[in-house]
């Protein structure tokens, strides 16, 4: 194998010549040979057992070159490519030059490679971080939740009424039949949730246990096809009628919820794991803003692959989470009427950031010479053993080092960004809208009719941002879900 020629192209494209040798294509020929004899039928001879030159003196020297290509391409367009050390990010697409003859061949393979990056500014940058607050309002809305959670359910001796469960048989007539889906034994119904067709729990409003009752109801036009808009009645049984107990906000209260003995210490801590909370979230906002920017400053041709390879790790990424709440993807894509095509193109944009950002992340570990030791990884691994509860040797078995090594690697690049990184107190949200308004009347004026076509962008881009939401990107498994796939 010869590299003939290697150029660069546009949009990190490199176009590779190669010629396949006489030796090397005459033992790629007899690899095709051994592969195909024994479908090739020599009168004379059992299948399999035809000599080579048989065979090529019946058929013609050429054929078994097709094959032989086949065999000899993979081999040379390797080695072609450590050579001349090239970082492919997709597959070759990948043309003769000229025919194959007995002393070789030769191919053009044009294939995508990792692009060169030029970072912008990516210290000192500035960006909004929200000042965390905690009020009391915010603390009785949590120790409202604790309280729900505690919640119990009682039986009462009264007539149903809204914000009561009550526990009941129906099933429901249309044309005086039965319908499919209609009946149920011992369901739990909470009065006011608007769980059921409009109109039906206000009816089992006033009901005792023991009662029966038949209920008219309609259903509305957009419901299921067979009984969008019908008039049906439901048969109704009450067995039980139950009152939410809720608990005294008390000392007491704070002991059975807690570690405290009083309520004001439980609303002390409730305020510190909001405000630890929001912390949380303020600063990873800020560092997603600031990343944002280095993404954007970098300047780099990028290969529609990397593209195209991320918006489909995000649509696989968003049918496992499709799975995993219950829903099969294909009939998730039957019930949408959203095709793969179509998630695989709403996904490009999100994608197009996510490379920017892995491109300007990997430019930042470059320019700064951050690497990780020993020590860091195996620190970083004991942290992942304590979060999982697991044994520090099991959780190596499941994550190798290479992988930890560029999570560390990773966050101490993201992090020589957001330590440089100015914060500033974001604009009042009545400032922002004004200027909004401002802006959207300023275009209205200056473009006319251009205007429906921004709205169409930026709707499309919503699309867009709300897939790269359900689809997020996945660079590296946890240990439970290995764990989870061995098992």
């Amino acid at each position: 194998m010869s590299v003939k020629s290697c150029e660069k192209i546009e949009k990190s494209q490199v176009a590779l010549t190669i010629e396949v040798g006489a030796a090397e294509f005459q033992a790629a020929i007899e690899k095709a040979y051994q592969k195909m004899r024994r479908k090739i039928n020599v009168p004379g001879f059992r299948p399999g057992k035809a000599p080579r030159k048989i065979i090529e003196g019946m058929y013609g020297a050429e054929v078994f070159f097709e094959e032989a290509i086949n065999i000899a391409f993979p081999d040379a367009y390797e080695e072609a490519v450590k050579e001349r050390e090239l970082q492919p990010v997709g597959y070759p697409a990948v043309e003769m030059v000229g025919d194959a003859t007995r002393e070789g061949f030769t191919f053009k393979a044009t294939v995508p490679v990792y692009p060169e990056v030029v970072l912008g500014e990516y210290k000192g940058l500035t960006a909004e971080k929200e000042e965390v607050k905690v009020t009391a309002a915010d603390v009785e809305e949590r120790l409202k939740q604790l309280s729900d959670r505690n919640t119990r359910l009682v039986s009462v001796e009264r007539e149903a009424k809204e914000g009561d469960t009550a526990v009941i048989d129906f099933e429901g007539f249309l044309d005086g039949k039965p319908f499919d889906g209609g009946k149920g034994e011992n369901h739990s119904l909470e009065l006011g949730s608007h769980s059921f067709v409009p109109g039906f729990e206000e009816q089992v409003v006033g009901m005792k246990a023991g009662e029966e009752k038949e209920i008219d109801v309609t259903f509305p036009e957009d419901y299921h096809a067979d009984l969008a808009g019908k008039a049906v009645v439901f048969k109704v049984k009450c067995h039980e009628v139950k009152e939410k107990e809720v608990p005294e906000m008390d000392d007491e209260f704070a002991k059975d919820v807690s570690e405290f003995d009083t309520m004001k210490e439980l609303k002390a801590d409730l305020k510190k794991k909001i405000a630890e909370e929001r912390q949380k979230t303020a600063d990873r906002e800020f560092e997603d803003a600031v990343m944002s920017k280095v993404a954007e400053g970098i300047t780099a041709e990028i290969p529609d692959a990397m593209v195209e390879n991320q918006a489909r790790q995000f649509v696989e990424n968003f049918k496992v989470q499709i799975g995993q709440q219950g829903i099969p993807y294909d009939q998730y894509a039957q019930m949408t009427g959203i095709s793969e095509a179509k998630l695989l193109e709403d996904a490009k944009e999100p994608a197009l950031r996510q490379v920017r950002m892995d491109l300007a992340l990997a430019a930042v570990i470059k320019a700064e010479n951050i690497e990780a030791s020993d020590e860091e990884v195996e620190d970083e691994f004991k942290k992942l053993a304590e979060q999982y509860g697991m044994d520090l040797e099991m959780v190596k078995k499941y994550i190798q080092a290479d992988q930890v090594k560029d999570q560390v690697v990773s966050r101490k690049a993201v992090a020589v960004v957001v330590d440089s990184a100015v914060a500033v107190k974001p604009e009042k949200k009545a400032a922002k809208k004004a200027a909004k308004k401002a802006e959207d009347k300023t275009e209205e004026a200056a473009e006319g009719e251009e205007k429906p076509k921004k709205t169409a962008k930026k709707a499309a881009k919503k699309a867009a941002d709300g897939e790269e939401k359900t689809a997020k990107k996945t660079a590296k498994k946890t240990v439970k879900e290995e764990k989870k796939e061995e098992e």
